[in-house]
């Protein structure tokens, strides 16, 4: 064994899903750790039999190390560049940026072998959200090296990280700039122009993955009136009016994102009155309208952010989409979502089919959705594929 690192040592038979390639290990699996280990620290994984698994930051809590090298390699400035530059590359082959979309996400966690850190672009200020002190530690010197890799096209790394990460951390982060300063940037996607708030918006300040699907919403919008629940920058809205709606309606609690909203639709669309905003609580909202809708997204923020939250989301999203089933007018499209990480696809999709059930309405599927190909997930880690929609055409 190693001794510049502190081992940890896996209880027989727990090493299975490691020898798989599954980043994280449970604090359950663990049989031993030798010698003294702080949170955020690097540690060495073996099996009982005294193999090596894998490198990775400790922390405490249900998952007790993200493994973010399978190979037990010397672990230095070379070794965090490459990591970077790798997932760099890949969203430069996937065509990122262009001129049409220049906001999209850098790094993606575990689909990218960096558990704990996400970094999204946008239009040359990256915001950097991590979840695992180790990654935490590391991120001035990620900010140099992006600035290294992507050169003078990259103003600014903006550090997001005082409410993502576990909150038995005995630190004490403070958002802030790694580098440069971009308070509020003017990005670009699929031709559409967006207001983003890095500083203090929801996540790193726009929902980057939802892209795709807000293309495909543009497709079925063409002369419907469409409602968009939970709607926070307006998005769907936007592209349902560049779609042809015949009107769009966009909802959301906060008084800030509604503002934000009719900022992004003034960017667009200007003076057009096809669209009305209001500030509501969306199962309220979503109590009277029967019949007036025949486009409906619902996008509502995690329900369920832990196992113990799990049978209360379950509930909830049953009973928006009850509503929703109850409400949408014949011939209408439902676009319904769950970014609930603890919410599988496959119960996600069960709990539709009991809210259409109650609802006594005959519900075809179109499109199962996902998200975008610049939020990789690791054929490993399939927990990392959090996003999970249905099209759905209700009779």
């Amino acid at each position: 064994m190693d001794h510049g690192f502190t081992s940890v040592i896996l209880k027989s038979g727990k090493d299975q899903s490691v020898k798989r390639y599954h980043p994280w290990i449970f604090s359950g699996a663990i049989k031993k750790i030798t010698g003294p280990v702080n949170e955020g620290d690097v540690v060495k994984v073996y099996s009982n039999k005294n193999e090596f698994l894998g490198l990775g930051h400790y922390q405490k809590g249900s998952i007790a190390v993200r493994i973010f090298s399978f190979q037990d390699v010397e672990l230095n400035g070379d070794f965090w560049r490459a990591k970077l530059k790798k997932a760099v590359s890949l969203r430069q082959e996937l065509g990122f940026p262009n001129n049409d979309t220049n906001v999209f996400r850098l790094i993606n966690a575990e689909g990218d072998g960096l558990p704990g850190l996400i970094i999204d672009y946008y239009n040359g200020s990256a915001v950097m959200q991590t979840h695992s002190v180790g990654m935490y530690f590391l991120r001035e010197k990620f900010a140099a090296v992006l600035k290294e890799i992507i050169g003078e096209k990259l103003v600014a790394v903006y550090d997001k990280s005082e409410k993502t990460l576990p909150y038995k951390a005995a630190i004490e982060p403070k958002d802030g700039y790694l580098l440069g300063s971009a308070k509020q940037v003017q990005v670009k996607e699929n031709g559409l122009v967006f207001k983003v708030d890095g500083e203090s918006g929801q996540k790193t300040g726009f929902f980057i993955d939802q892209r795709e699907n807000r293309s495909l919403l543009e497709t079925y919008s063409a002369g419907r009136d469409v409602l968009n629940m939970f709607c926070y920058t307006g998005g769907f809205s936007v592209y349902a009016l560049r779609g042809g709606a015949r009107s769009a309606h966009s909802v959301d609690s906060s008084e800030s994102a509604i503002q934000l909203t009719n900022d992004n639709i003034t960017l667009n669309f200007p003076d057009d009155n096809r669209h009305k905003a209001f500030t509501a609580d969306g199962f309220e909202f979503l109590k009277n309208i029967q019949g007036k809708y025949d486009l409906i997204i619902l996008d509502p923020p995690a329900f369920a952010k832990h196992r113990d939250t799990l049978p209360r989301a379950i509930q909830g999203y049953k009973r928006i989409n009850t509503r929703t089933f109850e409400q949408i007018k014949p011939g209408g499209i439902l676009f319904t979502f769950s970014c609930s990480q603890v919410i599988s696809k496959k119960r996600f999709r069960e709990t539709v089919f009991t809210a259409a059930a109650i609802s006594g309405r005959n519900v075809k599927i179109l499109h199962q959705l996902s998200h975008p190909p610049d939020h990789p997930v690791s054929i490993y880690h399939p927990e990392g594929e959090y996003l999970k929609g249905l099209v759905l055409y209700v009779e």
